[in-house]
């Protein structure tokens, strides 16, 4: 599937159950049994009436979550004029991937893209280019401002990475885990803004 097409009642509530499973019992650690049983679906092989494979249904979670948020990285990058700084560009693609820490579902997604870092060196080859242009676009400007060689440049970009959705992610499970944070949602968001800004510039 693809971003924007209508999905029927019975694939969000596959996507849900996936969702909250794969968040919890991990990426490798669920079956498609599992999930089918959690969607209540008669059918065993719902996952692949429904998605055409279990590969095929993770993407579809990312993409679910993935478009608002890439929406909301271009609407902030085009609001930081034609010389952004490199804390503005690195609030781009915190602030609303932070955002998802309000919700259940959203705490959900971002404990699944953690469990998947190590893809995040080929994401540009791999990812789905209708839910990760404006993230694109926002990493080669913040590649630009960079003084390094092009090789560090990428390197500083994959630990950035690293560093925002793994923190993002083990506040999700202390959220979930009714664990208390230190920090309150704005100074959370302003320490990891500055922790990878600080990661970027080496």
């Amino acid at each position: 599937m693809t971003l924007g097409v209508v999905r029927s009642a019975t694939q969000e509530r596959i996507l849900d159950e996936a969702e909250r499973l794969l968040a919890r019992g991990g990426v490798q650690g669920v079956t498609t049994r599992e999930i089918v049983e959690a969607a209540e679906q008669r059918n065993p092989s719902a996952v692949t009436y429904h998605f055409g494979s279990r590969q095929n249904l993770l993407l579809e979670i990312l993409a679910r979550r993935g478009g608002p948020i890439d929406e909301a990285r271009g609407e902030l990058l085009a609001a930081t004029g034609k010389r952004p700084a490199l804390r503005e560009l690195v609030a781009c693609l915190v602030v609303p991937y932070c955002s998802l820490l309000g919700s259940e579902a959203g705490r959900s997604y971002l404990r699944i893209v953690a469990q998947l870092r190590g893809r995040f060196a080929v994401w540009r080859v791999e990812s789905d280019s209708d839910t990760t242009r404006n993230l694109a676009a926002v990493l080669d400007a913040v590649e630009e401002q960079l003084d390094a060689s092009p090789a560090v440049r990428r390197e500083r970009v994959v630990a950035m990475m690293l560093l925002l959705t793994g923190m993002s992610a083990e506040r999700a499970r202390r959220i979930d885990d009714g664990v208390g944070n230190e920090l309150d949602d704005d100074a959370f968001v302003d320490n990891v803004v500055a922790m990878c800004a600080a990661v970027l510039e080496g």
